[in-house]
């Protein structure tokens, strides 16, 4: 489900109630952890933070004008995800992340970088938090620049 809002406002107002609960849920969570330097936003159409360009002028795959994306949270046609670009790439993420939600006894919904979810009982609040919390707006670009290398 592409959405067309140009803020958070917008976009958590157009959606179905039951879905608005969940993704502000998250939303709030994720909100509270991200480090300092990252900018919220609405980045193909979801609910985003990037590393702004004043930051890092090269851009998202060398594209000038567009911020690299660091997490996002959308509501898709047949679910809602968080995309943590921060686990990705990362030596360890994604176990660790998988580890987390085995300890609490959950099910972990997960492709290369998003967590797939239908309701708000299915997302660890507190795992997501700590994912963004990790890595400040300068290693997240080394990260990336590293994973472009390869």
């Amino acid at each position: 489900m592409y959405s067309k809002a140009t803020t958070v406002a917008a976009y958590l107002k157009e959606l179905p109630p039951d879905r608005r609960k969940a993704i502000t849920a998250v939303y709030r969570a994720m909100k509270k952890h991200i480090p300092k330097g990252y900018v919220e936003g609405i980045q193909y159409g979801m609910i985003g933070w990037v590393v702004p360009l004043k930051k890092y002028p090269k851009g998202y795959l060398d594209q000038k004008d567009v911020p690299l994306p660091f997490a996002a949270l959308a509501s898709q046609k047949n679910h809602m995800a968080v995309y943590l670009m921060c686990v990705y790439g990362v030596k360890g993420g994604e176990k660790w992340l998988r580890d987390e939600y085995k300890k609490r006894g959950m099910k972990l919904d997960m492709g290369k970088s998003c967590i797939r979810f239908k309701k708000l009982e299915d997302v660890a609040l507190d795992v997501i938090g700590k994912a963004v919390s990790r890595p400040s707006v300068d290693d997240f670009i080394k990260l990336y620049e590293k994973t472009r290398k390869k």
